[in-house]
């Protein structure tokens, strides 16, 4: 695995390039486990229990347990050890990262509890966590990419702000997916085959494999392949629902649908077939390049939530659920070494496409009722009549486009006095439609140029920014080290287009504000009401101080800063946003014991998440985002690996987190003076409060336990003349809200705390592998969301004979499962 990291990563190690020519002449002298022998000479090896992980998380490659800082990693042998493919697989096993799941590719991620419980609306605020692949970040507001996990050589979860390395969308940390690279040292290929089965008789199965060619001693291609059916396990029961306007103008039984044309069991498979591409040339002795590409296609049906008011892993849905999502990402990283010095460019363009449906008749009906405004009698035909079925749809297309390029320059990792200095370039842009549908509405109030629009969003945005960074490190004495970094910034991020309804229909919203921008024109938009523009500039900052008592022991202290750029409310009324800030201070020690037998790694932090983007569902479930006041983050992270015996493995990790809002907020509810609807208060008594709007102080943070952990234990055993093992694993976490305004939290309730069981055994041959397991042993249904479709106030509500719209998005239920996999 080392061999593979250092040469194939591209990296600088202990101050020496080592090219593919070298590892060629290695091979040839022994063999990869002689050449990894004499790429680690400089640093006498211990004989140990645990195998030593190299992470280039700070842009170098080094030791885990030698880098001061909190990084969490699953490397090669614990992503198939644990049977990680996708994102649920591996989510168990990192305590400090949480999650708010919609469904596959619809999942964003949080660190150390930093999020405030939004809707992840296309027009919102920027994720808090950045994604990366390889060199290249893949973070969208659109939901963190679901990548499939095979021939990955590790993912490095990096908690905590890293904005001096990683720049804008690391406010709250990173997750890198590191995939295995060309070797021109040696063929490879593997193959793996799994088949399972859910609870519910439902089956899924995976196809992957796997080659690396050498075409000479300088040049390598490898391919990867995938081919997931992942089974249901949501029913789409039978169901009715009666519209109260209708009802009154037509009778009850002409003003109720149902969704014979939809029900079935298991609604809700995905289907997803992926490829990678990679190829390395090693142009000389100290400069080697490697393009690459990758994508991935997800068909899904249904959703991925349930309704318990319905039952138990049961929805009622009167429309058409599909996505189909597409994505590619070309990049190319060059590598050299001028002098002692290690130059590094990285640059690529990804492209995603989403194509969505979406039953809307939650909000359809929930807005037809009398208390919340009867807006079925606004919802009429050519005959100037309501609606019998004014049931909504929403056809989405959601085009997103982003190319970066860094380049980077570093002193070797020997010196006393050592640096990494650089500049990061990054545009992103995503074109949205969204066309909410009602079908026979009258012309008159339909969206110009569209048939049956009730509402259209068209729009482009496009967030840019640039970037310096540089961290210096000098070793005051052999044991204690100062790191200093800096990160100045610039972001320009913009959006324009069209959103809103007829001027037939609003006065407000829409064609009848178009008059503000006269003249401009947008793809196919009928007229443009939104062009607006936010800029600013800054710095992020980093100071890290390390102390090591011995050379398997160390202790250090961090402060670092993270930020997340500014953006554009659409509606006018309420101005732009601004950036937020979080200031971290981490106090943290790693170290090793008993011959390198056992590894204990922990971090105390308390973090100061400053004017943070709160997102809510506003007026008519319209997304506006304000920047509260602060909220306060206090938590500790530990990890252990412990060998006792030679056949006998435990693993485990722990989170403990305390959030709270510093002080209470809420939002105005009309304009008066220089308040805006919508703006965020501090001061909430008075006429102009908005009583449901009201975040006390010390609220926790949604979506974010108190606890969680996971344990894991590995035994070996000769079976026959066969290697065999058994396995088992349980992760667990406390109680999270789902909301963190006082009336959210009481109409959405939390999410209960539970554990998750998993155990597996297999055999090993040869490199021939058998493994049967199960994961959700239990069948718990532990809870990863809970939302509504609409204004939760509304969605929520309690109306006789209706359910409420509120889904609870579960882990995956119990499933058992067999894999055949080899490797040559």
């Amino acid at each position: 695995m080392l061999l593979n990291v250092i040469v194939c990563g591209g990296y600088e190690v202990r101050g020496k390039w080592v090219g593919a020519s070298m590892l060629a002449i290695f091979v040839a002298q022994g063999g990869a486990a002689r050449a990894q022998a004499q790429v680690a000479a400089a640093e006498p090896r211990v004989n140990t229990g645990i195998e030593e992980v190299v992470v280039t998380a700070s842009k170098r490659a080094e030791k885990l347990q030698k880098l001061p800082q909190a990084i969490q990693v699953l490397d090669t042998k614990k992503l198939e050890q644990l049977q990680i493919t996708e994102f649920q697989d591996y989510i168990k096993y990192i305590p400090s990262l949480g999650f708010q799941n919609f469904g596959p590719n619809q999942t964003t991620i949080y660190l150390r509890g930093v999020v405030d419980g939004g809707n992840a609306n296309h027009s919102g605020p920027l994720p808090t966590v950045g994604s990366y692949l390889d060199e290249m970040p893949i973070t969208t507001i659109g939901g963190t990419l679901d990548v499939h996990l095979y021939d990955i050589a590790r993912i490095e979860v990096l908690p905590g702000p890293q904005g001096t390395l990683y720049g804008a969308s690391s406010e709250s940390g990173t997750v890198r997916f590191i995939t295995n690279q060309p070797n021109p040292a040696k063929f490879e290929a593997g193959y793996s085959l799994e088949t399972n089965i859910l609870k519910n008789g439902q089956e899924g199965g995976i196809g992957e494999g796997f080659v690396n060619i050498p075409i000479t001693d300088k040049i390598a291609v490898r391919l990867v392949g995938w081919d997931e059916h992942d089974a249901g396990y949501i029913d789409n029961v039978p169901a009715t629902r009666t519209f109260p306007t209708a009802a009154g103008i037509y009778g009850p039984a002409a003003a109720t649908i149902n969704n014979n044309a939809f029900a079935g069991k298991a609604f809700n498979p995905a289907d997803t077939i992926g490829g990678r591409a990679a190829l390395r040339v090693d142009l000389n002795e100290n400069w080697s390049i490697t393009p690459s590409v990758v994508g991935q296609d997800q068909r899904n049906n249904g959703v991925f939530g349930f309704e318990p008011s319905v039952g138990d892993l049961k929805v009622e849905r009167f429309q058409p659920d599909t996505a189909h999502d597409r994505w590619i990402q070309s990049a190319v990283n060059v590598t050299g070494h001028l002098g002692d010095y290690t130059l590094n460019y990285a640059g690529g363009f990804f492209v995603r496409d989403e194509v969505t449906q979406s039953d809307y008749t939650d909000y359809s009906i929930f807005y037809d009722q009398p208390q919340f405004g009867g807006y079925g009698k606004y919802w009429w035909n050519n005959n100037d009549i309501p609606l019998a079925n004014p049931s909504q749809e929403i056809d989405g297309k959601d085009h997103f486009t982003k190319y970066s390029n860094e380049i980077r320059l570093a002193s070797p990792s020997t010196d006393r006095l050592r640096f990494i200095i650089g500049a990061f370039q990054e545009e992103q842009g995503h074109r949205i439609i969204q066309n909410y549908l009602i079908q026979g509405l009258g012309s008159d109030i339909t969206v110009p140029g569209y048939k049956n629009s009730l509402w259209l969003t068209d729009q482009q945005r496009t967030d840019r920014d640039v970037a310096a960074f540089g961290e210096v490190s000098y070793d005051v004495t052999d044991k204690f080290t100062i790191l200093g970094g800096v990160r100045p910034y610039n972001f320009n991020n913009s959006l324009k287009g069209f959103f809103g309804f007829s001027d037939g229909y609003s006065s407000h919203t829409g064609v009848s504000q178009c008059y503000k921008f006269p003249g401009q024109t947008f793809e196919d938009a009928p007229c443009v009401d939104l062009n607006r523009t936010v800029a600013g500039t800054g710095e992020t900052h980093k100071i890290n101080l390390t102390y090591k008592i011995d050379p398997d022991k160390l202790v250090y202290f961090t402060y670092s800063t993270g930020f997340r750029p500014g953006g554009v409310n659409r509606r006018s009324e309420f101005g732009p946003y601004q950036s937020d800030q979080l200031v971290n201070f981490e106090v943290g020690f790693k170290s090793s014991w008993m011959d390198h037998r056992l590894t204990f790694n922990t971090a105390l932090f308390d973090e100061d998440w400053n004017s943070f983007q709160f997102a809510y569902l506003g007026l008519n479930s319209f997304t506006i985002i304000k920047n509260a006041p602060s909220a306060n983050i206090k938590g500790a992270e530990s990890a252990l690996e412990y060998r006792p015996l030679e056949n006998l493995t435990l693993t485990g990790g722990l989170t403990l987190t305390d959030t709270g809002l510093s002080q209470d907020f809420c939002t105005a509810k009309k304009t008066i003076g220089n308040v805006q609807q919508g703006d965020v208060l501090s001061n909430c008594h008075g006429a102009n409060v908005d009583p449901l709007s009201l975040a006390s102080a010390g609220n926790e943070l949604p979506f974010t336990p108190e606890v969680k952990g996971y344990a894991t234990a590995r035994y070996t055993f000769p079976v026959m003349d066969w290697d065999g093992y058994l396995q088992g694993d349980v992760s667990f976490q406390s109680r999270a809200q789902a909301g963190l305004r006082d009336n959210d939290k009481a109409l959405l309730g939390s999410m209960p705390s539970y554990a998750v069981a998993g155990i597996s055994a297999g055999v090993t041959k040869n490199r021939l592998n058998l493994d049967v397991f199960i994961k959700n042993l239990t069948d718990s249904r532990g809870e990863e969301n809970r939302y509504t479709p609409c204004t939760i106030n509304v969605c929520a509500a309690n109306v006789p004979g209706l359910p409420k719209a509120v889904y609870v998005v579960p882990i995956e239920p119990f499933l058992v499962g067999i894999r055949l996999s080899q490797k040559f």
